[in-house]
């Protein structure tokens, strides 16, 4: 399998190459070159799988042969050693929760992977590589504890100061070792833009090995797609449509998502639920992409103006507009709507959403589901990582899970920074 830039002016890489490199020379995202459909079997036995076999036949067309067979099935036995369950909360809606893992959201399936991978890679290579993220919530906390004592593998985490949760910036700045947080006076966008801009200066990479974790690299973002398989094995008994509703920021995961229907998963549409940063909804009704500046929310994990991965949703639909008008759809929600939707869901169904997870209820009820289809929304992170939210909105107070205990008397240690010269400053330090 060979990787290829969205900018179209830089050379085909491999899936490891793509992976270490993260983004491509002429500031593209890495795309595979070719989506081969999985056999119609695959999906009429999907019942008789585990998941293991499930996320090696998904994913082994995009590692190719760089990975044995044998170390790829122990990486994901490794990677999906927790649940994800669809829970029903009414007669046609129901939640996939994707947040079992160590750090209680979404992202740790992407982050181990990419850990895992990188660590395979660089078991026989005395040079370090140093992993710089961005985060605008779940990703610092999910990267860290993935990368944590990964060997010859140096993590840098910048998250926007005040604009995360307590217990999501716990998990990224508490961890030490091999990890260091860098707490940007700024928006998770001012974030974005100093990693990109650190990638392609050359005064940096000439003397050291940068590649990112965030979603722009390949091998955390195709590993989401394992989700939407995993909910229709649970689903496929229904016999009804499936329409997915997923949180989105970044667009990685719903890209992901769209990637597993390129694959054959039966899904009759995607709806793009965000909050009040809403370029990917104008851009739907428009047809104009002009980015903003991101607004904070309630749902921070979303705070993005400017999302990266949507150039990849366009590329699966081959720039065609109308095309992805039929399948995808988005739509926008404010603060308010999002805890009103909180609120309904536990009145329904003593259910505790946390804000993402209302955003994605929210855009199932704007897609209006017929009798024929079933919604399913993707709950992101569990509700303990947005704790003041979730218990001053529904008027309740939530457990703290273990994985969560562990950090909370933990000291924080970030290095304060704002502007690009203090980052470049730190990395060739």
């Amino acid at each position: 399998m060979q990787y290829y830039s969205l900018h179209h002016n830089a050379p085909k890489v491999s899936f490891s190459e793509a992976v270490i490199k993260g983004l491509a020379p002429d500031k593209g995202l890495y795309f595979p070159e070719t989506i081969t459909p999985l056999p119609d079997s695959f999906f009429e036995n999907i019942e008789t799988l585990d998941e293991v076999e499930i996320g090696y036949q998904t994913i082994k067309q995009f590692v190719g042969d760089e990975i044995p067979e044998t170390e790829l099935r122990e990486i994901l036995k490794d990677v999906l050693s927790f649940e994800f369950p669809v829970v029903d909360i009414s007669e046609n809606i129901g939640t996939l929760e994707l947040f079992h893992g160590p750090t209680m959201a979404f992202k740790d399936v992407g982050a181990r992977f990419m850990a895992r991978c990188l660590g395979y890679f660089n078991k026989n290579n005395e040079n370090k590589v140093t992993v710089l993220v961005a985060t605008s919530g779940d990703t610092g906390g999910a990267v860290a504890q993935g990368f944590l004592g990964v060997k010859g593998v140096d993590v840098v985490i910048l998250y926007p100061s005040g604009k995360v949760s307590d217990i999501q910036e716990r998990q990224l700045t508490t961890l030490g070792q091999n990890i260091t947080a860098l707490e940007v006076d700024g928006v998770f966008d001012d974030c974005q833009d100093m990693v990109k801009k650190a990638f392609l200066d050359t005064s940096i990479t000439d003397h050291m090995q940068l590649t990112s974790a965030n979603s722009i690299n390949i091998a955390r973002w195709l590993p989401q797609l394992f989700y939407f398989v995993f909910a229709y094995k649970q689903l496929k008994s229904k016999g009804k449509d499936i329409v997915f509703s997923v949180p989105s920021g970044n667009f990685g995961n719903i890209c992901a998502g769209i990637v597993a229907s390129k694959l054959g998963l039966p899904v009759k549409h995607f709806v793009a639920s965000t909050n009040v940063n809403d370029t990917v909804v104008r851009y739907m009704d428009t047809e104009k992409y002009e980015p903003t500046a991101s607004k904070a929310t309630i749902s921070n994990a979303m705070d993005v103006g400017n999302p990266s991965n949507f150039i990849r949703i366009q590329q699966l639909f081959n720039n065609n507009f109308n095309s992805l008008k039929n399948d995808f759809s988005a739509y926008s929600f404010d603060d308010s709507l999002t805890k009103e939707a909180m609120k309904e869901i536990y009145k329904k169904s003593n259910y505790i959403a946390d804000p993402h997870g209302a955003v994605g209820y929210l855009g199932l009820k704007s897609y209006g589901l017929n009798e024929n289809e079933y919604g399913i929304f993707l709950e992101t992170a569990h509700p303990v990582k947005f704790l003041d939210i979730v218990e001053n909105t529904l008027d309740l107070n939530v457990e703290i899970p273990k994985q969560i205990q562990k950090v909370l008397n933990k000291e924080k240690v970030s290095i304060k920074t704002n502007d690009y010269s203090k980052l470049k400053e730190f990395l060739l330090s």
